[in-house]
């Protein structure tokens, strides 16, 4: 880092007192802050040292300009008109800033206070780029603009373009920000202007591209400084399933007005797969540790959708000043989270800001939106254990009850999830219809008239639209799931790997044969007000959130 040091860089910073577009812009307090602060914090925080002035007619402005960390340059009356330009502003301050300083300056940099959202990072890039390369006299900041475009050529309008294409194939157009402009300062000296010689750009992104022109600038702005970055930390594999990824993908669509990013444990690749359709800004752990991968992602809130959780863990986070939010924790961990829900296990003890029950259920808006089953004679069964299926439930289940469907012109239907291994294990059975990851399984919950599944979050899912159904618990944890119980409107057959096929047999021949316990089942498990789960959850987490 020598090389910094024995550079000396020049920010100047414009801030006229007159404003038409937005009145008295440059100290109108944004996001509960006077403007001229964001770009004033940016240079304080570059890498580089530099000499951080504020140029300026207004002495309200150089009084705060000074309270907020830089330099302040007087600006001369004749210079702070509506039509001046910035560059005999920034030659002026330039030369009178260099004799008072008493030093050389290699580099001058005009930053402006109407772009807030520009980083540091990318301000110190910048820099670097144009010491590194000799060959710059000048980069100026700019965001890309790819839209078809018309022009008014003697009063007629004609097209900037040779051909129509979609935006992804238009030519590459950069508009000026105005953000930053770097030029070497022996040219400023020369030509007593800033842009000379060989130019190039650094492109920002949206959100650092924004100059605050109007209200409707201003506004956005807002916006995106009052922005959070929200953090899911996602398992799902062959093991767990998919079910963590599927309600994480719930609550991510919900959350409009903040950034979503979403990272999975180095076992999930997955559902990291799963996930990445989706194109959220999707990461899969790269540390031995993850929770330096969160450290890197440097996020407000962490929604832990992973099961149960360590102690450490969640001190590690809270060290970061991170709010967390876990999902189905009942580990050492849930005790220390700014908040817990889960609908699916029961917690030994009642613990504030901890929710559970199947009130805190998150349903797809494919199920709260859903027909009703109306009850009608066996006809069409199906059977779907989720995106994993571990144990190889589909086959079991099919060979126990395949004759008797076959034999009474019962049509089976079976619903492959994206992790299921197992499919040449029901290559054998004849006359039935096998469908793999597909995207409206209600339609086929909705179509069954009995469904054989586990107890997981579809036994919700199925509740949601009341076809009755046969449950086989993947595994121990499953069995806790309460709410799958026989008062509710179910038969739940408990840990499926203890099960025989002759009970499997002879529990669904009873089922098909029994109208009024579907019907039963039926009114038992629409009698619970599933559909509002989601609402209620997201409201506990905007809580967090909004803190």
């Amino acid at each position: 880092m020598q090389l910094k040091k024995e550079i000396n860089i020049l920010t100047i910073i414009p801030a006229r007192g007159g404003s038409r577009g937005i009145p008295r812009k440059n100290l109108r307090p944004l996001n509960g802050i006077p403007l001229i602060y964001y770009s004033i914090q940016t240079a304080l925080n570059s890498e580089y040292k530099m000499d951080v002035y504020v140029s300026s007619d207004d002495d309200e402005i150089l009084m705060f300009a000074e309270r907020f960390g830089a330099f302040k340059h007087k600006r001369d009356t004749k210079l702070a008109k509506d039509d001046t330009t910035l560059d005999p502003v920034i030659y002026n301050a330039f030369i009178q800033i260099q004799k008072e300083q008493n030093k050389i300056y290699q580099y001058v940099i005009t930053l402006q206070p109407t772009s807030p959202l520009l980083n540091t990072t990318s301000l110190d890039e910048a820099i670097s780029k144009i010491i590194k390369d000799e060959n710059t006299d000048v980069i100026l900041s700019a965001k890309e603009r790819k839209h078809l475009s018309w022009k008014k050529i003697s009063g007629k309008y004609v097209p900037t373009y040779k051909e129509r294409l979609n935006r992804q194939y238009l030519d590459e157009i950069y508009e000026e920000t105005g953000a930053f402009f770097i030029c070497k300062a022996e040219n400023l000296l020369k030509f007593k202007k800033r842009i000379t010689g060989n130019v190039d750009i650094f492109i920002l992104n949206k959100e650092e591209g924004i100059d605050i022109d109007d209200f409707d600038d201003w506004a956005l702005s807002e916006y995106y400084l009052r922005r959070k970055k929200i953090l899911f930390v996602v398992t799902g594999n062959q093991n767990v399933g998919l079910g963590h990824v599927y309600r994480s993908l719930i609550l991510a669509h919900e959350i409009l007005n903040h950034e979503i990013v979403f990272l999975f444990d180095n076992e999930s690749k997955l559902g990291f797969d799963k996930l990445s359709e989706y194109n959220f800004k999707t990461y899969i752990q790269s540390h031995e540790n993850i929770i330096e991968d969160i450290k890197t992602l440097n996020p407000h809130i962490v929604i832990n959708d992973i099961l149960d959780t360590e102690k450490n863990y969640i001190i590690e986070l809270k060290k970061f000043g991170i709010k967390i939010v876990n999902f189905e924790d009942v580990g050492a961990g849930a005790g220390l989270a700014d908040l817990v829900v889960n609908a699916l296990y029961p917690e030994k003890k009642q613990m504030p800001n901890h929710y559970f029950g199947y009130e805190y259920f998150c349903a797809r808006d494919e199920f709260i939106n859903s027909q009703i089953k109306k009850i009608a004679p066996v006809k069409n069964i199906l059977i779907s254990f989720g995106g994993v299926d571990t144990n190889n439930y589909t086959f079991k289940v099919l060979e126990a009850i395949y004759l008797y469907c076959i034999k009474n012109n019962i049509k089976i239907t079976i619903v492959e999830g994206i992790g299921y291994k197992f499919h040449n294990s029901i290559k054998e059975f004849h006359n039935i219809d096998v469908f793999k990851n597909i995207s409206n399984i209600s339609d086929f919950f909705f179509k069954a008239d009995i469904i054989l599944t586990s107890a997981g979050r579809t036994v919700y899912e199925i509740a949601c639209i009341g076809t009755p159904m046969i449950i086989l618990a993947q595994n121990k944890r499953e069995l806790s799931h309460l709410f799958a119980s026989d008062e509710n409107g179910f038969i739940n057959l408990g840990l499926g790997t203890k099960v025989s096929k002759d009970q499997i047999l002879q529990v669904f021949k009873n089922l098909v044969n029994d109208f009024k316990g579907r019907q039963k089942m039926n009114k038992k498990m629409l009698s619970f007000d599933l559909k509002n789960g989601k609402k209620r959850t997201l409201n506990l987490i905007n809580n967090i959130i909004n803190q």
